[in-house]
């Protein structure tokens, strides 16, 4: 699937170097078609008041597509709940 840049997406993995969990949203900022194998893209995390906490690449297998029958949540990025 060919995902549009700016495009919200949903982590299918957990990233712990980044302290990025499944089901996390994330937005496209680049596309790396490849042409043999899969392709990947670039994607840039951001906290709930809108500050970027990562930049990651992964592969087009570790994303989904947002769906109308999510919500949003929250979660803190330590294990205390406080940074």
């Amino acid at each position: 699937m060919a995902y549009k840049l700016f495009e919200e997406v949903v982590l299918l993995k957990d990233i712990p170097e980044k302290r990025l969990k499944r089901g996390d949203v994330a937005t496209i900022v680049e596309h790396h078609p490849v042409s043999k194998g899969e392709d990947g893209y670039s994607l840039e995390v951001f906290n709930a008041l809108g500050d970027t906490i990562a930049v990651i690449i992964v592969p087009e297998s570790a994303i989904e597509p947002l769906t109308e029958n999510e919500i949003f949540s929250i979660r803190s990025l330590t294990a205390g709940g406080k940074e």
